[in-house]
């Protein structure tokens, strides 16, 4: 192993205030890298490929939790029903009820987030602020029984300029804020705010977001 994991996910742990998670982005990452993060103590791990995490999931140790992070196809959900802890960007109605479907093959219920798209990119998926509120407003995910929504995740524009970084971490704070007062007053488990990379996990962190994705900046560029 020509990177030293262990060191850079212990000075990333140390960036973290208590009450702030690490979800450590594995993907297009071999499994000695995830061993020597595992070895330090971390247990959350983010993929988002199905036949990768499929791999990992075989071939490394069972308490680790996988996060699905990224753009997930409904026909993918059946292959990681059965294992998955948290389903992190879930962006319509039809993949909420899909993994609904599964998962109650599965006789399990599933974590998931729904994601935003704030950023300026249009590459990136997700719900508009205002789609995401007509969303809950509709009503037909209080059906869904083998779901829970934890709470909001997004990516930040990818740009030098912090105040607009800082500005969309704020609006999805502001959302979330919203929507646990319309919608999950009662529900202790929505409390997920999903949002800082390795670019950016710092403002995130002043911005409310309890749970941080990075990966660079623990296990070097990607090797694919």
């Amino acid at each position: 192993m020509n990177y030293d994991v262990k060191g850079n996910l212990k000075k990333v742990l140390a960036d973290l205030p208590q009450g702030v998670r690490l979800v450590a982005i594995s993907k297009y990452h071999p499994n000695e890298y995830i061993e020597a993060a595992y070895e330090e103590g971390q247990r959350i791990f983010g993929e988002s490929h199905e036949q990768e995490l499929r791999h990992k999931v075989d071939t490394l140790p069972k308490d680790i939790y996988w996060h699905f992070i990224g753009h997930l196809q409904s026909n993918k959900v059946k292959y990681i029903a059965p294992y998955i802890s948290m389903i992190e960007a879930v962006d319509s109605l039809k993949l909420l009820k899909e993994i609904d479907r599964q998962a109650a093959k599965n006789e399990r219920v599933i974590d998931v987030l729904l994601e935003l798209h704030i950023a300026e990119e249009e590459t990136k998926y997700g719900l508009t602020p205002d789609a995401c509120r007509e969303l809950l407003a509709d009503g037909a995910w209080r059906d869904l029984k083998h779901v829970r929504i934890c709470g909001l995740m997004m990516m930040a524009s990818y740009v030098e300029d912090e105040r607009q970084i800082r500005s969309e971490f704020q609006i999805a704070k502001s959302l979330f804020d919203e929507l646990k007062t319309r919608y999950f007053a009662d529900e202790p488990s929505f409390c997920e705010r999903s949002w800082g990379m390795s670019h950016d996990y710092h403002i995130a962190v002043e911005e409310g977001s309890s749970m941080v994705r990075v990966g660079t900046t623990i296990f070097g560029p990607r090797i694919y």
